[in-house]
């Protein structure tokens, strides 16, 4: 799902109070990451992800590697914290999915 600007706007504002739920460390971006975040997302649709000081990782890089393996859309990386959405698949955990402005 591509997002427009509008789209994004928005979900950068409902994310602005979230706390980074995940963090990355020294080991790095391992697969046991990316299935753990893919399970956040199915369940949350907007996450925050963080990296912390001590990772040889690079922010733009990670949203790279987590929008291609799991098929989200980084919303925002400000310095070492990334804004993810995906919408869910199960109708029972849409929230932030329903309410996203509508493209035309």
């Amino acid at each position: 799902m591509k997002l427009t600007g509008k789209q994004k706007r928005f979900l950068r504002s409902k994310a602005h109070h979230l706390n980074p739920i995940f963090q990355i460390g020294k080991n790095g971006l391992n697969k046991e990451v990316i299935v753990q975040i893919s399970e956040a997302l199915e369940k949350r649709e907007l996450i925050k992800v963080g990296l912390l000081q001590n990772t040889d990782e690079v922010a733009e890089e990670v949203a790279a590697v987590l929008e291609k393996e799991i098929g989200c859309d980084a919303v925002q990386i400000i310095g070492r914290v990334i804004v993810l959405f995906k919408p869910s698949t199960q109708e029972k955990y849409r929230r932030v999915s329903t309410e996203i402005p509508r493209t035309k």
